[in-house]
């Protein structure tokens, strides 16, 4: 009877272990979850095109999640045949 209580005693104690260690880890991941998928962040500039070819380049800047979002989402602007646009990498 005491080798059953025995061995059911340490089979808890090992399933508690697993059950912290399985904890830890998710708590690991979800605390850097967008660095381990590659992240939501980018490095964008203004290009500016005149016949196909660019002309002219803005400062780059690092934009992340909603700031990246929303310069994605801004169409090119032609104006007198110079079209600029956002381009991202």
């Amino acid at each position: 009877m005491f080798l059953i209580y025995n061995f059911a005693e340490i089979l808890l104690k090992m399933k508690r272990k697993l059950l912290y260690a399985a904890g830890f880890i998710l708590m690991a991941c979800s605390l850097h979850s967008c660095e381990l998928l590659g992240g939501s962040c980018q490095t964008c500039q203004t290009v500016s095109y005149v016949n196909g070819y660019p002309t002219a380049y803005g400062t780059e800047a690092q934009y992340c999640d909603d700031e990246l979002l929303a310069i994605k989402a801004i169409a090119p602007t032609t104006t007198g045949g110079v079209t600029t646009k956002w381009e991202c990498y």
